[in-house]
């Protein structure tokens, strides 16, 4: 993007009415008069700071977290930090008088405390025109001179007064810098400028005040600057190399590590055996081939390619297929359905239970007959069995049509003759409830150590079950009888409540979190940093006029909906239909809104600094290009 032409600011966020002061009126803290005093003509020719140059401290900046009102919602943030007098204390977690409104982003012994540089400030007066950049004003506690970020290492440790500190990782690109300064784009500038600032973890407590200088102490393992790294992770053309060093900085943040080791592994990986390494774009036509009543109301539908679509890619067990079903309304709703048979590449199955007043799964239910068609999109979901030899037991729980995806993965551990514990748990309401009961007892038996408890929540007497069965539900008593050894991979799909009392249950009895492997029917829960009160409302079409086109499906959501031109990304138009989003910079930088797409296509204004991986589009800076369903 470029900034040749300064960018047009305001000092509040528009519309809210919510004003950001500077805070440094005259009369105020003497660290704060000097910020205002700051020389124009010199800051324009300033030189870069040198290497082995001495830095200093100009500016210590605290402020609590606080309520503000941004687009409508409201942001619990501590992004507002003021200049003080006097020295400051440095404890482990923050400065005196210092907070974090999230600290699953930001604060905490990695991040307790952040640099930014006079130099930066310099920079971004110009760039975007400005003459009201305080010290402060993109959420620094520390405003050095010195110290830029692509001389800085990761691991370097300095002495600023009375504290040592060890430098861990780079700013996190968060929306709050952008609204702080009513300029969205910031989080995107700040990495293609190769200025983001960065964090420190305080080795040493102690007191500090504006006008300490600051004395490295120790040089980081492999010496890779801050820039290097920021850009490591959120540019493209990545050195593996850069990658496999940067993992082995001790003093790198755990999280940022992470994330390498997750690039490390992406470029290249070999799909599991067995498994087709890649599906189909969009919808294709699919055939019914068998339609299978498997309880009182859940049915299955087999699939199959018609005659010249080609073979069907083989899905790993637990993923699901999208459907569109013409014939229910206009525009055709979609759904999605857990796989439930052994992973195939002939045919699929899914299973359908009914509900009593829905009219997608009526309309499958009782409409479609073999011959008709389908428009499935590939199979697709993260929620699958890891089928690698080795390791504890494995834990296989569902309740009711739950049970779909687990069934799945039963196949696959039968068919593989998997020599682990095999744990199967289900609840039914009652014998005419539960589906596949004979199904899953004759896989079991075939196992080595398979093992099976099913419980009915209300029996019928008159009618006899197929599987010997105990009445009640799944409990933590129940989950404690099977002495489960650590480490066991356990797989949990089922209503909400029955899922979150299970990771209640499992969690007490100390198995990690890591370990509990869940399928959500529905949205997934959003990722809304720093947002608080906001109410759960169902999906619905935004307010005002209808749009004319192109039409937009938010496929978990059970929502289609024309689009409006009014609305600047597909992610402001999802939050504007409250269907559950995730993000986090709105820029184009984290990727933290990556969706599936499964039809259609975007196109980007501006671009991200890097494309997603392919089928899928950032929706914070995107627009749909056609008719568009995406998985959320």
């Amino acid at each position: 993007m470029s900034l040749s032409t300064p960018l047009r600011v305001i000092d509040s966020i528009a519309g809210d009415g919510v004003a950001w002061t500077a805070e440094l009126a005259a009369g105020g803290h003497a660290a704060a008069r000097a910020v205002l005093a700051w020389d124009e003509p010199r800051s324009r020719a300033a030189p870069v700071h040198r290497e082995g140059e001495m830095a200093t401290l100009l500016s210590v900046n605290v402020g609590m977290p606080r309520d503000v009102t941004w687009q409508g919602r409201t942001v619990h943030t501590g992004i507002v930090k003021n200049p003080v007098d006097g020295p400051r204390l440095v404890r482990r977690l923050n400065v005196d008088g210092d907070g974090q409104g999230d600290l699953a982003g930001h604060g905490g012994e990695i991040r307790a405390v952040l640099v930014y540089q006079r130099e930066s400030y310099q920079h971004w007066r110009r760039e975007l025109g400005r003459d009201d950049l305080g010290y402060g004003r993109f959420g620094e506690n520390f405003t050095v001179d010195g110290l830029p970020d692509d001389q800085v290492h990761i691991g370097d440790r300095y002495r600023i007064g009375g504290a040592e500190f060890e430098v861990t990782q780079p700013r996190v690109t968060c929306f709050r810098v952008g609204m702080r300064l009513g300029v969205p784009e910031m989080p995107s500038l700040l990495v293609s400028h190769h200025r983001p600032g960065f964090y420190l973890r305080v080795l040493t407590e102690g007191y500090v005040r504006a006008g300490d200088e600051i004395v490295r102490t120790h040089v980081g393992e492999h010496e890779m600057t801050v820039a290097a790294i920021d850009a490591l992770l959120y540019l493209p053309d990545r050195d593996e190399e850069a990658l496999r060093r940067a993992v082995e900085i001790p003093a790198l943040s755990p999280g940022w590590r992470q994330s390498f080791r997750d690039l490390i592994d992406a470029p290249g990986a070999a799909p599991p055996v067995g498994v087709e390494p890649a599906g189909w774009p969009g919808f294709r036509p699919m055939r019914i081939t068998r339609i299978v009543p498997e309880s009182a109301s859940i049915t299955s539908l087999h699939l199959g390619a018609l005659d010249d679509a080609g073979p069907l890619p083989r899905p790993r067990p637990g993923q699901y297929l999208t459907v569109r079903v013409p014939g229910v309304s206009d525009p055709a709703p979609v759904r999605s359905y857990s796989l439930s048979a052994a992973p195939s590449s002939r045919d699929y199955r899914i299973s359908v239970k009914r509900e009593p007043h829905g009219a997608v799964s009526g309309y499958l239910h009782g409409r479609l007959r073999v011959g008709d068609t389908l428009d499935v999109a590939a199979p697709r979901g993260e929620f699958v069995l890891d089928a690698s030899p080795g390791g504890g037991a494995v834990l296989l729980l569902s309740a009711g049509v739950g049970v779909t995806p687990v069934l799945a993965m039963l196949h696959a551990l039968t068919a593989a003759r998997d020599e682990r514990e095999i744990w199967w748990l289900h609840t039914a309401r009652s014998a005419a409830d539960h589906a596949f009961a004979a199904e899953a007892h004759r896989l079991l038996a075939a196992l080595p150590h398979g093992h099976e408890r099913i419980y009915y929540t209300a029996p019928d007497p008159s009618a006899a079950p197929v599987v010997p069965v105990m009445p009640g539900r799944i409990d933590r008593s129940a989950l404690a009888a099977l002495d489960l050894p650590a480490g066991t991979a356990v797989y949990l799909c089922g209503p909400e409540g029955f899922m979150a009392a299970m990771r209640t249950a499992l969690a007490d009895l100390g198995v990690a979190d890591a370990d509990i492997h869940a399928e959500l029917f529905g949205a997934l829960a959003p990722i809304n940093p720093g947002v608080v009160g906001a109410a759960t409302v169902p999906p619905h079409p935004p307010a005002g006029a209808p749009g004319t086109a192109p039409q937009v499906t938010f496929a978990r959501s059970g929502l289609s909906v024309p689009w409006r031109d009014d609305f600047r990304t597909v992610l402001e138009f999802a939050e504007a239909c409250d269907v559950p989003t995730r993000w986090s910079c709105r820029t184009g930088v984290c990727h933290t809104c990556q969706t599936t797409v499964l039809s259609g296509a975007v196109r980007y204004r501006p671009d991200p600094l890097e494309p997603p991986d392919a089928g899928t589009a950032l929706l914070c800076c995107s627009t749909p290009d056609s008719d568009l369903v995406l998985d959320l």
